[in-house]
Formats: C-alpha cells, sequence, structure tokens
C-alpha cells in the first residue's frame, strides 16, 4: 500500500480566517512541508485535517509547534490520535460534522 502524497490548499474564508487544507499522510518524511506552510501563514490558521489518512508523531509535532495560533478541523480517524496525545486540550478541535 503506497502512502497517499501530502496536498496542501491555503486559502482564507470570507470573514479573513485563514485556511489550511491538508490531504493524504503527515508523516517524517514531509511534516517540513506543513511546518513551513504554518509558518509563512500569519496569524490564526484553521487547519482542516479532514482529509488527512495519518498522522504520525512527526505531524503532531508539527501541530503542537503552532498549537497557540491553530484550530483544528478533525475526521473521526484522528480524533483518538489528537485526544491522546494532548493536543486537543491546547487547540479547539473541530469534527468534521461540526462544519456541515
Amino acid at each position: 500500500m503506497t502512502a497517499a502524497p501530502l496536498s496542501l490548499a491555503a486559502s482564507r474564508r470570507p470573514d479573513g480566517t485563514s485556511v489550511l487544507a491538508v490531504t493524504g499522510e503527515i508523516d517524517m518524511s514531509n511534516a517540513g512541508v506543513l511546518d513551513d506552510a504554518l509558518t509563512r501563514t500569519t496569524g490564526s490558521v484553521l487547519v482542516d485535517l479532514s482529509g488527512v489518512e495519518y498522522l504520525d508523531s512527526a505531524g503532531l509535532t508539527v501541530l503542537f509547534t503552532h498549537a497557540e495560533r491553530i484550530r483544528l478541523v478533525a475526521n473521526p480517524l484522528l480524533e483518538p490520535v489528537l485526544t491522546i496525545s494532548g493536543l486537543t486540550e491546547l487547540v479547539p478541535v473541530e469534527g468534521v460534522a461540526d462544519e456541515e
């Protein structure tokens, strides 16, 4: 089984909120790409992980690094990882169902 390539799409909501939509897998081979994208985005950012199929510790480290200025949208697959890691105690996390 091949890994789903990481894809990032930056946009802005009508209210001015920066959004970074992430799809694919986030692991140690590409976590730096996510970190670079978050570093280049100023202010608070809504990180939409609803299209992420896999998130390892390198990806979690990036999210923790930017925790003070991000909010997350996560799919049910990622919710246990985000909770066990403690990230949900630092970052607001919305489920996909909450966004519909």
